[in-house]
């Protein structure tokens, strides 16, 4: 099984959007909460190549990116294919 995480924050409307495809594609994902908490932003921002917005998602530790990455993967019939065996 592959493991998805996403960096978020709380009232973040790319977060809650990211998280409600997610779910309704039954994809199951860690949720790293970096609301205040300076040294996991840190990892985040060193995972991600410096990127400093949430969400930051990645699968099986490879970076995807933010919010409109993830739904344009899925525009494009790529977000299950990710996930498959």
């Amino acid at each position: 099984m592959k493991l998805l995480e996403i960096y978020t924050t709380p009232f973040c409307g790319f977060c809650t959007r990211a998280k409600i495809l997610l779910n309704n594609k039954n994809i199951n994902f860690t949720e790293i909460n970096i609301g205040g908490d300076r040294d996991r932003r840190k990892v985040m921002k060193e995972r991600s190549n410096g990127s400093n917005t949430v969400p930051q998602i990645f699968i099986n530790g490879d970076h995807i990116g933010g919010c409109e990455d993830l739904y344009f993967l899925e525009q494009r019939g790529l977000l299950e294919k990710l996930f498959e065996n």
